[in-house]
């Protein structure tokens, strides 16, 4: 018997996106056995759309409708649950705003008994040549923003220890078993990365499968390049994601890498909104995020929501 694939998308007021995400869903070669949607309380027409291609598409949708926004990590949180509910043996995770070609799913499948969480090589919608998110090459410091350079540093179509998390990925039941659900209070921000360090951490096998692709639209300035171009910083124009990503990294720092790694993260936001686009409230904003994670207080986002 194959086994039972539940997906699970992510959704929040972004109707014409989920709408395309699903038909793509609908459309893989390998259709899941199920499709959980979940709604983060969108106020657009969203749940109107979600009824229509429940009775349009061939593959069984369930959707989640949530009382109030939790973010992408709250949605991947409840979502994650209710598929393991529905007797998941594999789930494929994905935001609304992605988009998987027909054959992802299927190129990600026969690799699901060496790995316990792989993904695809995710690319920029409009250049599928690029990525859209640099990956820097495992045993280097070489960080390479060309799939062509992926494929060339992967073996036999694999990179291994290396996936984008929540963007095509697919994870064994027997994981999210042992290392639980993604941390809901994130809310944004962080979420995904933590739960891959803490896959690692528990011994997990991962892998990019990189004939596997997934399309992303590019995402605000990350990679933002700062001191005379030898790094980069994930900077935001939304205070609402700054104020998360500050947060919820000095935290992933502080549990899975030390001190010195949140020293070194501090200092990049420092250097860039002093001298690379200076700016004195997001630096304030900065160190009231830093007091949060300090304090271990995920309600100070609350406020951008109001």
């Amino acid at each position: 018997m194959p086994p039972r694939v539940v997906a699970v998308v992510v959704t929040w007021n972004r109707s014409a996106l989920l709408e395309r995400i699903v038909r793509a869903v609908d459309a893989q070669t390998r259709v899941p056995d199920l499709l959980v949607v979940v709604d983060n309380a969108s106020t657009d027409d969203t749940p109107q759309v979600c009824a229509r291609l429940v009775d349009d598409l061939a593959v069984p949708i369930e959707v989640l409708r949530l009382p109030s926004n939790t973010g992408g990590a709250g949605g991947f949180h409840a979502g994650m649950a209710r598929a393991v509910e529905r007797d998941a043996e594999l789930l494929w995770l994905m935001d609304d705003d992605g988009t998987p070609p027909p054959d992802c799913l299927a190129d990600l499948l026969p690799h699901v008994d060496r790995y316990d969480l792989l993904g695809p090589a995710v690319v920029a919608e409009d250049a599928p040549d690029r990525l859209c998110f640099p990956i820097r090459v495992p045993g280097t410091t070489r960080v390479v923003h060309d799939l062509a350079d992926v494929t060339r540093a992967a073996r036999d179509g694999l990179l291994e220890d290396v996936v984008i998390p929540f963007n095509g990925v697919l994870v064994t039941r027997d994981l999210v078993e042992e290392i639980g659900l993604p941390r809901e209070e994130f809310f944004i921000w962080g979420d995904d990365v933590e739960y891959l360090w803490r896959a690692r951490a528990a011994g997990a096998r991962v892998a990019t499968v990189v004939d596997s692709r997934f399309a992303h639209p590019a995402t605000d300035d990350l990679g933002t390049p700062m001191a005379f171009g030898r790094t980069t910083y994930n900077h935001s124009p939304s205070d609402l994601k700054h104020y998360c990503m500050v947060r919820n990294n000095v935290t992933n720092l502080r549990t899975y890498v030390n001190l010195l790694g949140v020293l070194a993260f501090l200092l990049k936001t420092l250097w860039f909104y002093l001298f690379t686009r200076p700016d004195t409230a997001r630096l304030r904003l900065s160190a009231q995020a830093l007091g949060a994670a300090v304090r271990r207080d995920f309600t100070g986002h609350e406020r951008f929501l109001r």
